[in-house]
């Protein structure tokens, strides 16, 4: 008899209940139970989880190292899939092999390589991947220079954090002063420069952002699904334009993903974000971890988080191909579950769930039911 296996995410995303849907419903019908811990509450991974703890808050990386091991023991953990703290998590790897648990993330040299912008495309640029041109800048004056340059050159400029994910921290630099054009409508990137100068001059402290002309779409994130051995097992690239999502297994936007994932070292699953320069397809992101929107991979047939499980687990799926291409779409909202809640005159055992149970959104009709906030964050993040 097949044993089941226990999965750990800790706090992550929260599309990732895709991801948990995915895996329980793998082609070998093999039982998984997923633990999941978060510091909200009201995270639907809590929910949508078979165990799930509250994380302490303010762990140093160290000590959530420790953390992490404990859980993974009185757990039973076989596969963890670690996004908060992943750098020390990965520099771990051994400790977490002796309580019996893999983990389902790269190496600490690829992490550490593309925690860091500026650091990632040098080296990806030194192994043949085109990269936009990119100034880092840290103060006023680097700044005026960098997008002065961009300008003269015919292009729009923008920046974002060296280090970061999710959009977070991206603008679009403009000429126009501050006006009611920035107040109608709902938040744009769009920010004026003199504000930005503005606020670096008064800023007690060097900001380090990564400068670089706005890239065009369409914007494509290859899903790779790499082994140990640094062979790719699966790449699939999705369209973004505008609202229309589609895939693509194009050479122009796999070759070099391939290039990255297996010259890196991004073991079991990354995702790899390019964008358009002119004629030319740039790399734009990278990111060491299983994208959000990994599940809409379900509308070709494949099921990528099941696959990266049985590789951390040692039983290597081979080579994938997805056996079809599924049609273009769209990412709408929709409700998801979350854990009961105790309202301030009840007692815990007489509070009720703010849904019905419901049973987990199916494979292919997740992508009806990612949130509207990832996409929004999606397309802030590719504009840079």
């Amino acid at each position: 008899m097949v044993s089941r296996v226990r999965v750990w995410l800790n706090r992550t995303y929260a599309e990732n209940v895709f991801f948990m849907d995915q895996l329980r419903r793998n082609p070998s019908d093999r039982a998984v139970e997923i633990h999941a811990t978060h510091g909200d509450a009201d995270s639907p991974v809590l929910a949508a989880a078979d165990t799930a703890d509250m994380e302490p808050e303010g762990l140093s990386p160290a000590a959530y190292v420790e953390y992490a091991l404990d859980q993974c023991a009185r757990r039973g953990i076989d596969v963890f899939v670690p996004r908060l703290h992943q750098s020390e998590i990965v520099a771990h790897r051994a400790d977490f092999a002796a309580v019996g648990t893999a983990l389902l993330a790269p190496t600490p040299e690829a992490v550490a390589v593309f925690h860091d912008k500026v650091i990632a495309y040098e080296a990806v640029q030194a192994i043949g991947v085109p990269v936009p041109p990119w100034w880092r800048v840290r103060t006023a004056p680097e700044l005026v220079a960098a997008v002065e340059e961009l300008e003269a050159a015919g292009h729009k400029a923008c920046f974002k954090p060296a280090s970061g994910a999710g959009g977070v921290g991206f603008r679009v630099i403009t000429r126009a002063p501050f006006s009611l054009m920035h107040l109608n409508g709902f938040p744009s990137p769009y920010v004026p420069l003199d504000t930005v100068v503005e606020a670096l001059e008064q800023a007690d402290e060097q900001v380090d952002w990564l400068v670089m002309p706005r890239l065009e779409e369409p914007e494509v994130s290859v899903d790779c699904l790499t082994g140990p051995d640094n062979l790719i097992r699966l790449a699939v690239g999705r369209t973004k334009n505008g609202r229309r999502r589609g895939f693509t297994l194009h050479e122009q936007w796999l070759e070099p993903a391939r290039r990255i994932a297996e010259g890196f070292g991004l073991h079991y699953l990354s995702n790899i974000q390019f964008r358009m320069f002119g004629d030319q397809p740039v790399l734009m992101d990278v990111n060491t971890r299983p994208a959000g929107g990994l599940h809409q991979l379900s509308l070709c047939g494949v099921n990528a988080p099941w696959a990266a499980v049985q590789l951390a687990l040692g039983e290597d799926p081979g080579t994938m191909e997805p056996p079809f291409l599924g049609a273009d779409y769209a990412v709408v909202s929709g409700p998801r579950q979350l854990r009961p809640v105790s309202l301030p005159h009840q007692r815990a055992e007489e509070s009720e769930p703010l849904l019905p149970a419901a049973a987990p959104v199916p494979a292919q009709d997740a992508v009806e039911t990612a949130t509207e906030t990832s996409e929004s964050g999606s397309r802030a993040a590719a504009r840079a």
